[in-house]
């Protein structure tokens, strides 16, 4: 019983790990309208200036994404890490172009000049949140992987996990269903970031633009994200026997998982209702700036919601469409009962480290970003 509280412990942290991580691509969001809602230089970089505060905590919650994936579930990460290595190396190269795209810009001896860098911003704005939603699909849509555990003894060759065809992940982007979610998580992150523009850079013009940009971004995102809800909740999903460990097709499993953990179900409708209070409310009232904090904790509620239902109530969190059985669930994947119990003390900590971001954050936007702002300070 401990180790089992124990898998879903962790798997509760990458959860809300990868909740986080999807509410702060609010920068790739807002940077991928760079153009559109920057029409002179200084208004651009305003823009840049305001997401530049905050991009490497994005890139930082990403990496720690990862590790605690490799700690807690090792078996994942060879998996999806090791052999879908093509997928996330793209995603991993558009963060790197926005590392460049944010040092290089104004940097003397420049000989490309900064719009080219902020076009390198644009394609971290576009690529990051689009493969990386099409990679978390793959949770309820599955993956081409087999899995197997003897091949330890192999001298020669000790792989567990590979992949079942050339791609090494790319194939993801052939399912029209994981474009779909991709699509939904770029158009959030856009959402995300015209909320975050509107609360941290005081100008009314770039504010009136946001607003306009916000009803059609929104309107996208909920019309991609439902068509990929209600279709995932209607598809047969991917169960495990606890007994026996065995994977098998379940009608209307993520339904199920929802109905089993109703208070799951009951989170997720408050993150819905605070989500699109945000949207309401911005669109509405020109006055008001602060929807990034509803629609932030509305989203992080609904993502992590998501992630709970495709690896808790005995559900395969990562299918093999190649071979079923090669499935991994946070039962069979997981690291030992002394490493998942000896991470767990480590994790206490981790409301001091929130807090300590929390008070970062409000030390950075004591100040909004205006036309003053960004003459007075270095900048980006």
């Amino acid at each position: 019983m401990i180790y089992d509280f124990y898998q879903h412990y962790w798997w509760f942290l990458i959860s809300l790990l990868g909740a986080l991580l999807v509410f702060l691509m609010f920068v790739q969001g807002a940077n991928s309208l760079i153009f559109n809602l920057g029409k002179t230089e200084e208004e651009r970089k305003m823009l840049i200036n305001s997401t530049g505060r905050k991009w490497e905590v994005t890139f930082t919650t990403l990496v720690t994404f990862g590790g605690a994936f490799f700690a807690s579930f090792p078996l994942f990460y060879s998996t999806s890490f090791g052999g879908a290595y093509w997928l996330w190396m793209v995603i991993l190269f558009s963060f790197i172009l926005q590392a460049v795209g944010y040092e290089f810009q104004n940097k003397a001896g420049n000989i490309f000049g900064a719009k080219t860098f902020q076009i390198l911003l644009v394609i971290n704005g576009v690529v990051g949140p689009l493969l990386l939603g099409g990679a978390v699909a793959t949770f309820f849509n599955g993956s081409n992987f087999i899995v197997d555990k003897m091949n330890i003894t192999d001298g020669m060759q000790p792989v567990i996990s590979r992949w079942a065809n050339a791609s090494h992940g790319l194939d993801a982007l052939l399912d029209v269903w994981n474009l779909i979610f991709g699509l939904a998580v770029f158009f959030l992150a856009r959402v995300l970031g015209l909320f975050y523009t509107i609360n941290n850079v005081n100008d009314a013009i770039i504010r009136e633009r946001c607003r306009k940009q916000l009803i059609g971004n929104s309107g996208l995102f909920l019309a991609l994200f439902l068509t990929f809800f209600v279709r995932t909740l209607l598809k047969d999903g991917f169960s495990e026997d606890p007994l026996t460990g065995e994977i098998l097709m379940e009608p209307m499993k993520y339904l199920h998982n929802l109905t089993d953990m109703w208070y799951l179900t009951l989170v997720l409708l408050l993150g819905v209702v605070l989500l699109l209070t945000a949207i309401l409310r911005t669109v509405m009232r020109a006055d008001y700036v602060k929807g990034i904090w509803f629609a932030g904790v509305g989203v992080i509620l609904v993502v992590l919601v998501i992630f709970l239902c495709a690896g808790w109530n005995h559900t395969a969190y990562y299918p093999s469409n190649a071979d079923l059985q090669s499935s991994l669930t946070i039962a069979n994947s997981c690291s030992s009962k002394f490493t998942l119990g000896a991470m767990s003390v480590v994790s206490l900590f981790i409301p001091f480290v929130l807090t300590y971001i929390i008070y970062v954050w409000r030390v950075m936007d004591s100040k909004k970003i205006d036309h003053i702002k960004i003459h007075e300070e270095d900048t980006y």
